[in-house]
C-alpha cells in the first residue's frame, strides 16, 4: 500500500508532467471504483489541471472548477505513460480502474491487483466532500506539528500506539509499514499503550515519527512512479523483513499475524527481547 511518502513523491511527479495539461478523457473501466456521480466524471473533459497537492493518502488533482481525487488503497497503483495507449479498456477485463488522457498524449491509468477492490475514485467540488479526506487527523510531516501537538494527542488514549499510528483520524498518512519503522526506530513496543508513555517516550517517538517520514519523503522524491514500490521495500529495516537479522542489533525480525494483515518488529530493539504473542490485543508473553 502507497503510504505518505509515496503518495507525496506521486504527487510531486503529476505536478510536474500533468499540471498545466488538459484532460481530453476520463475512463472509468471499474464501476465500483466510482464513488461519486454528481458532478459526473466526463464533466473533467476539456478542463486544465492546475495543482496536484496530498491529503494523508489521497492524491488530489484540480481540474479547472472540480477536484479529481483518488486513494489506490492497499493494492492499486498508479500507471504513467509518455503516449497512453489507444487500445480500448474493457470493464472486469484488466486491472485498470481509471484511465486519464492528456492533451499532450501522455496520461496514466489507475490499477488495481487483487479481487478485492478498495480503489477509491471522487469527482468533486471540494476535496472535503470526500468522507475519508473529511475525518483525517493532522499531518505529521507538517512544519507546525510539534511535539506539544503530539503528545497532547496521545495522552489519555489506552490504545496500542501501533493501531494509533495506523489511525487516519489520529495522524494522516501512516500505514502498516510505516508505522513498523517508526516504531523501531523509536525501540518500542507496538503494544505500548500511549496513555502509559513517560515523556522522554513520547519526544522519542515524536521525533521518529518525523524522522522516518521525512527521510523516506526524501528517498521518494524525484522517482518516476514505476520506480517507488521497489525503493520502499529497499529502504525498510523490519517491515516485510521476517526472519532477517536486524540491521542495528541482528537480532532476527520476527512477525505478527492479524486476519488481514501483518506487522515486524524486533524483539530486541522494542521487546527486551521477549517475542510478542501472535494474537489480537496480545501480551507480552512471559
Amino acid at each position: 500500500m502507497p503510504e505518505l511518502p509515496e503518495v507525496d513523491a506521486l504527487v510531486g511527479f503529476l505536478r510536474e508532467r500533468a499540471v498545466g495539461h488538459a484532460i481530453t478523457s476520463a475512463t472509468v473501466a471499474a464501476i465500483s471504483a466510482l464513488k461519486t456521480f454528481d458532478p459526473p466524471l466526463q464533466q473533467l473533459n476539456g478542463a486544465t489541471i492546475l495543482a496536484a497537492s496530498r491529503h494523508g493518502k489521497f492524491v488530489d488533482l484540480a481540474v479547472g472548477d472540480l477536484h479529481l481525487v483518488f486513494h489506490l488503497a492497499r493494492a492499486g497503483w498508479l500507471r504513467w505513460y509518455d503516449e497512453l495507449p489507444k487500445t480500448v479498456i474493457r470493464p472486469g477485463k484488466s486491472p485498470i480502474a481509471l484511465r486519464v488522457r492528456l492533451d499532450d498524449g501522455a496520461g496514466f491509468d489507475l490499477t488495481e491487483a487483487g479481487t478485492k477492490k478498495s480503489l477509491a475514485v471522487y469527482v468533486v467540488r471540494d476535496p472535503a466532500e470526500v468522507p475519508g479526506i473529511a475525518r483525517l487527523g493532522p499531518d505529521p510531516t507538517a512544519p507546525d506539528f510539534s511535539l506539544d501537538d503530539f503528545a497532547g494527542i496521545l495522552a489519555g488514549r489506552r490504545t496500542q500506539i501501533k493501531g494509533l499510528l495506523r489511525d487516519q483520524s489520529v495522524f494522516a498518512g501512516v500505514g502498516n509499514a510505516y508505522s513498523d519503522e517508526i516504531l523501531h526506530n523509536a525501540r518500542m513496543s507496538p503494544y505500548a499503550l500511549a496513555a502509559k508513555l513517560k515523556p522522554d517516550d513520547v519526544e522519542r517517538l515524536y521525533h521518529a515519527l518525523r524522522d522516518t517520514l521525512s527521510d523516506a519523503i526524501a528517498a521518494a522524491a524525484g522517482r518516476p512512479p514505476e520506480q517507488l514500490k521497489d525503493s520502499k521495500r529497499t529502504r525498510m529495516q523490519v517491515h516485510g523483513r521476517t526472519g532477517e537479522a536486524c540491521p542495528v542489533c541482528g537480532d532476527t525480525v520476527r512477525e505478527v499475524i492479524f486476519a488481514d494483515s501483518t506487522f515486524q518488529y524486533c524483539p530486541t530493539c522494542q521487546t527486551g527481547g521477549k517475542p510478542l504473542a501472535d494474537r489480537v490485543l496480545s501480551r507480552l508473553l512471559k
